[in-house]
């Protein structure tokens, strides 16, 4: 019960957001996203993140294709440190028609989808960032625990630029392999 009313309290949050962010630009989504290629593993770097992931640790995102062309979604990550309660949410994401694969609702509850654009993918696909029109939310991934310093400080400057404060940016503490629970 108390994760429903956390996921309805960010929801409306962020329909608040998308209201206030109205005088920005939408963001533009990468052109085309390989979704075969984008399927697997991402760790998350960096975010302004939802309530329910301020205090995570060891946060990883799995995506899977499914049989319907949806994208099965696990989240997972220790919850205020590295020795904290792991927390997994499911969700399902729905790519967008004609978006290239790059711009899904993703629905943790239904009727609600909460916006997902990918903004940047690395040709490689290997660094990304996701991000909403509302400029509330924003994701930090790699496919690997930790960037060099060079290429954070790249995607932190591509995330100002996308009309985000950087206020409440937060880098993800990432240890691996994660010790015995």
């Amino acid at each position: 019960m108390q994760f429903i009313k956390a996921f309805l309290t960010v929801g409306f949050m962020a329909m608040f957001s998308i209201a206030c962010a109205s005088n920005l630009p939408p963001i533009q989504p990468v052109s085309q996203v390989n979704i075969s290629r984008y399927m697997g593993k991402w760790y998350v770097i960096a975010s302004i993140p939802a309530s329910i992931e301020k205090h995570a640790y060891n946060a990883l995102e799995t995506y899977r294709l499914d049989a319907h062309g949806h994208i099965d979604t696990t989240y997972t990550f220790r919850n205020g440190s590295f020795n904290g309660k792991v927390k997994t949410l499911h969700s399902t994401g729905y790519i967008k028609a004609g978006s290239g694969n790059a711009v899904w609702g993703v629905q943790l509850i239904w009727p609600f989808r909460a916006q997902y654009i990918v903004a940047y993918l690395k040709d490689d696909y290997s660094q990304v960032i996701v991000a909403r029109d509302a400029r509330d939310y924003v994701w930090v991934m790699a496919r690997t625990p930790t960037i060099s310093k060079a290429d954070y400080d790249s995607l932190v400057a591509r995330i100002k630029l996308l009309g985000y404060s950087l206020k409440g940016l937060r880098k993800v503490p990432q240890q691996w392999p994660e010790s015995p629970t």
